[in-house]
Parts: C-alpha cells; structure tokens; sequence
C-alpha cells in the first residue's frame, strides 16, 4: 500500500514537469489561455501538496528510523516515546511505580537522541526556519524605511540578523538560484550572530547588522536599482550587509593604531576593522555545515567575493570623503556607473542611515553609539598606565585628535550629502532602465540588465531575480520599475533629516536651559571625587602648579565611528600640561552636564 502512494506520487511529479515544461513553451509564444494556466498552476499545488504529504510521512514512517532500533533491544517507554512524539501511531506512555530506570534505558534514550536530532535537520532542510507569530506580524512592515528593527529583534528572541537573513533570502529567491542549504544558512546566521555579540556592543551589534541589511533592502526595491543588478550582485549586497561588521570590537580604527593591537598589526593599518570583518566571516563558511556559497560556480564564487570584498571596505569612515568625490566624478561622466562602486555607495549608505530613519529610532541608535564610545576611555586610561607602547596616544591627544574632525555637524556634512548623491547616483542608473521599459511596454521585472558599466546586456536578461514585497499588510505585490518615484524618495528622506536636526537643535536649547536653572540651584561650586570644581568652566585656565584644583573641560567629540555625532563630554583634567582623565559621566548619569549635543 505504501509503496503503491510511493509510485503514484512519482508519476504525479513525472506529469507536472511534463506540463510545467509545456506551459514554459507557451508562455515564451505568448499564446497561453489564462483558464487554461490557471487549471494548470491548481493541479501543480494539489501535487506539490501531495508530495509534500508523501515525504512527510516517510520522514515519520515508523519502519524507517525506528526500524534501526529492535525492539528487543529497547525498553517500552522509550518506543512509545519515540512512537507517540514522531510517528502517527499513539502509543500510551506509561511507567509503572515498580519500575527504576536501568542503564540500558539510559544508553537507549541517547540513541533516541541521536535519532530525534537526524529526524530534525531532514525535516528542517524541507520545512526551513519557523517563525514566531510576533515575527511574522513585524515583517508586514519590512518593506518600509523607518522598519522598527528592535521589535524585530525583541520578537525572534533577540534572533533579528538570523530572521532577516532569512526572510531576505528567501524573497529575492537566493536559496533556489543558488543552491544554498537552509540547514547552512541557519547555521552561518545563528554563528555571524554570536561574532557580533563577543564584545557585548551597545552598537555595532546584531541588531545593527540587521538595520543595514533591511535598509539596503529597501534602497534595492523602492530605487528600482534591484532591475540593473543580478541576481549574484543581490546576493552579494544582503551577504555584505549581514557581515559587515562581523566581530566588531567596539573601538575605533585610530583605537586599534593607537594602540598598536593585534589585528593593526595583521592589517597593517589599512581599514583594520573591515579586513576583519570580511575575512573572519569567509573564515566562518570553511566549516562545511556554515558554507552557504557551497554550491557557487567558481567564477560566481570570486565575482561574489570581489564585490564583498570590496563593498565592505568602503564602510571605512576613512575613506568616506574619497567615495564621495570618485562618485561625483562619475556621474558628470558620460559613461556608465560602475556596479561596484554603486553597490558600496548603497552599503555605505545604508551603514549610516539611521539619522534618516524615524526619531525615534535615530535617537536610540544616537545613544547606543554614544555609550559604545565613551566605553572606550576607561580602556584607553588602562593602556596608558600599563603600557609602555603608549606612543603618547594620551586621552588628551585622544580627544584633541578626534575633535579636529568635528568640522560640523553629522548630519549635515556626512550624512546628508551622502543620501543626495545616492540618490542621483541611481536617477542616473535607473532613469534609462524606465525608459527603455515604457519604449517596449514590457513588465519592469523583464527590463534588461546592465553590465558593470552600466551597458544593456541582452544575456543578464534571463538573470532578473525573482522577488515579491509585502507592502501592502502582506498582500505581495511585484515591485516593478512602474512603481519607482525617485523624486519621492529622495524628498521623504530629507523631510526626515530636516526633521531630526531641528530635534536636536530643539534639544540643544532644553539642555543649555537646565544647565542655567541648575548652576543657579547649585550654586557655582560642587564636589567631584572630593575635589572642588567649578562646574560653568569653558576651558581650563593654565594652572600654577601640578597640584592646582582639577577643573572642568567641556570637548566636542567626533567619534570617528561608521555612524557618529557631534557630542559633548566633560573631562577632568589636573592642569594644562599634564593631563589625566579622573572622572567621566554620560548622559544617563550625570548631574552637571547632558552628553548629548548635535
């Protein structure tokens, strides 16, 4: 009987190829009925259910893994155990009061172990990852800019990057274009979450990782940049976005060559953290089961890589300045953009995005950054004091340095002329792919690709990537060039900017009101670790010897971080000439003086 439904179940598959095979031809013609592709498209559901049906069974058949355990060998609860929990005979577990667990019983509940976690990775490999119900409820959302990313996180159990990766991959149909194992991915996903958590980062953590790969995301869809690209080169943006920050140290690149640290030295001072990043998660696939690119072409394999590589790298804030001026040069060029450098523009952008996102969410992210950089201080003052390769990178030096970048405010000289320059940078790209479409009157998602120079490439066209939204509470929806409107985009984003400097400006107000309230409550001294120290000091003033009162030193602080603000930090130093950090607040603590300043 079983091998009979075994048999029919196989003729089944055998004819929805045949007719799948059929409908392909008629499609290409064009000459298909639409009743016809209905009827079609229902009979190849009630057999892939069928299939579906059929599998699952074998999966629990009770003769196919159990079979392995005799039952002469296995004690009666544990095979009605096993029996009752995965097969669809229900066995009665019972125990009777006389009856003490022997050893075999424990050796064989092991095996049943063995047995239970062999059934869960051959059903995992088919059904893929569960999502919680809050999970599901989020992603409703996933297609919008100002995604709320610590819900996600707070409804997967603090899984958020696993889940995107997921969800992400599955959309733009990454897993069946290129094989990729879900069992590989899960485990890739769950190990890149347990790098970005080594170090405990308010920031540049998981929940980070999985902001920057939904807001690419959205950059892809509502650009229409997702039409010019391959399905490889998507492949590579979401991969590069996942990893971009993989074990993320929580210091600065200056920290690490100030300090002359272990991965400095490996890198030679060249974009230490982004080497480490890359190349500690391609580390992470020479384990079989985590390799996701397992089944890449060689040639797709170091295309892949390359672009990684590359889109990585240029989330260094060193070279934010130089990526900015080669992308303006191009686009007053008559030729192409080039794909490499758009889809960094893109990551870059997506790495420093959150001042664009809802209030709300900016300024979560805002105090997040900050506590991650005043972390680094205390690690700094231990250096100094234990070392003797301080290279006199003192916390004066430390902040004097960082401070000379302070040219104005984040927002305005970083972050703002970076989403106008994407912006352009895919009017530019994208424009010619509209027309070209309206021209021909064909569906966007049939629109031609581009080379890396942005060409028309008729052999890509067979490449486009298969994906559907969910923008509409759930209801999918194809996102096609017809539906792109760069010029709402980019006005929505700087309504949002414009939105979030004027909070802060707001904010700037309240806090130097309170100030002035305070100092007038206080009085004009206050005790600081037994020192007596004016607390409205502008500058230190030179003091007449090493022993003078400390006083109280307010500096402007550019972090030097991917995603950073112009804050204010009080320090205590003993004088002018030889100073010392002897006493820090942020702004969760402080009683004289609010951290946060734009």
């Amino acid at each position: 009987m079983t091998q009979d439904l075994h048999d029919t179940c196989a003729l089944l598959e055998q004819q929805l190829g045949t007719r799948l095979r059929c409908l392909v031809k008629q499609l290409e013609k064009g000459d298909i009925n639409v009743v016809d592709l209905k009827k079609n498209i229902e009979y190849a559901a009630s057999v892939l259910e069928a299939v579906y049906i059929d599998e699952t069974r074998k999966l629990l058949d009770t003769e196919d893994e159990l079979s392995d355990i005799h039952s002469d060998s296995v004690p009666l609860e544990v095979r009605d155990w096993l029996a009752s929990t995965f097969t669809r005979e229900m066995g009665i577990v019972r125990r009777r009061h006389e009856e003490k667990p022997k050893f075999r019983s424990i050796v064989h509940a092991v095996q049943a172990g063995i047995f239970v976690e062999r059934m869960y990775r051959r059903t995992s490999s088919m059904v893929g990852l569960a999502y919680p119900a809050d999970v599901i409820v989020t992603f409703k959302d996933v297609d919008k800019w100002s995604f709320d990313v610590f819900a996600l996180n707070e409804a997967s159990g603090e899984h958020s990057l696993k889940f995107m990766m997921y969800e992400l991959f599955t959309r733009y149909d990454l897993l069946s274009r290129f094989k990729i194992p879900v069992p590989n991915l899960i485990s890739f996903a769950e190990a890149l979450e347990v790098g970005y958590s080594k170090y405990k980062n308010p920031y540049h953590n998981l929940i980070h990782a999985a902001d920057v790969t939904q807001t690419v995301h959205y950059i892809m869809i509502h650009t229409g940049i997702m039409h010019w690209l391959t399905e490889l080169e998507i492949l590579a943006m979401i991969f590069a976005a996942a990893v971009h920050d993989y074990e993320h140290t929580g210091t600065t690149n200056n920290f690490h060559i100030q300090t002359r640290s272990d991965v400095a030295i490996l890198y030679n001072d060249r974009s230490v953290l982004e080497n480490h990043h890359v190349s500690a998660a391609y580390r992470l696939m020479q384990e079989e089961e985590m390799n996701i690119l397992t089944n890449l072409t060689k040639d797709d394999w170091r295309e892949l890589r390359s672009l990684v590589v590359e889109m990585v790298l240029s989330t260094d804030m060193s070279g934010h300045f130089q990526q900015i001026k080669t992308m303006r040069h191009t686009l007053q060029q008559t030729e192409g953009v080039d794909k490499a450098k758009a889809m960094s523009l893109i990551l870059h952008a997506a790495d420093i995005s959150h001042p664009a996102k809802s209030w709300e969410l900016h300024y979560r992210w805002t105090m997040a950054l900050m506590e991650e950089f005043f972390r680094q201080v205390p690690f700094l003052k231990s250096f100094n004091k234990s070392s003797s390769r301080s290279n006199g990178y003192t916390i004066e030096s430390f902040h004097k340095s960082t401070s000379k970048n302070a040219v104005g405010c984040f927002i305005d000289f970083i972050v703002e002329p970076t989403f106008s320059l994407l912006t352009d940078s895919m009017e530019k790209i994208v424009m010619p792919l509209i027309e070209e479409a309206s021209k021909s009157e064909s569906p966007a998602l049939g629109a031609p690709s581009q080379n890396s120079l942005g060409a028309v490439s008729n052999a890509e066209a067979q490449r486009r990537p298969g994906f559907k939204s969910t923008s509409d509470g759930g209801t999918h929806t194809e996102n096609s060039l017809a539906t792109v409107d760069l010029t709402s985009f980019k006005a929505n984003l700087m309504k949002i900017i414009q939105a979030n400097k004027e909070r802060w400006k707001e904010l700037a107000v309240e806090v130097a009101s309170g100030r002035q309230a305070q100092s007038k409550r206080k009085g004009q001294e206050k005790k600081i670790d037994g020192h007596n120290v004016e607390e409205k000091v502008p500058k230190c003033r030179k003091a007449s010897s090493p022993l003078s009162r400390p006083c109280l030193e307010t500096v402007a602080v550019y972090t030097g971080s991917t995603v950073a603000e112009l804050v204010e930090i009080s320090v205590v130093v003993d004088n002018e000439d030889s100073p010392e950090l002897l006493w820090w607040q942020n702004s969760d603590t402080s009683e004289t003086t609010r951290s946060y300043m734009i």
